[in-house]
């Protein structure tokens, strides 16, 4: 997620420290605001997907403007639905916490527990296939 957020290593391969994670987060919001200006269509909202030969990292960008980050292997299929599943469950448990500080790190373990439960069943549906 963007800006002080969340990092959630659920991978096997290539662990990310809290300060990849910060300095990916950074690059990418610039790389969006660059893509939204120079995009010959009008209403772009920005890039959603990168492709490397190595990883993809996809994107979601909430109304408020929070991004959602996902990386992994190339060609990995339902990251946008899983994206948006973790949006779902960051409104459900973090924005609705009295205690939680919006630009803050998250520290909610109900958020904790789903997160890890979403990203597992999903691993889970996608090596079954």
């Amino acid at each position: 997620m963007s800006g002080i957020g969340k990092v959630q290593d659920c991978g096997t391969k290539g662990r990310m420290d809290t300060n990849d994670s910060l300095r990916v987060a950074s690059l990418w919001h610039s790389m969006h605001a660059i893509s939204q200006q120079l995009s010959p269509v009008n209403g772009c909202s920005g890039i959603e997907l990168l492709q490397a030969d190595t990883f993809d990292l996809h994107c979601f960008q909430s109304l408020p403007g929070t991004k959602f980050f996902v990386v992994c292997e190339p060609g990995t299929p339902h990251m946008e639905s899983l994206l948006r599943y973790i949006y779902e469950l960051y409104t459900d448990y973090v924005l609705k916490n009295p205690f939680y500080e919006i630009e803050m790190p998250i520290r909610c373990e109900l958020f904790d527990i789903n997160l890890s439960q979403a990203v597992l069943s999903d691993r889970v549906a996608l090596l079954g296939r």
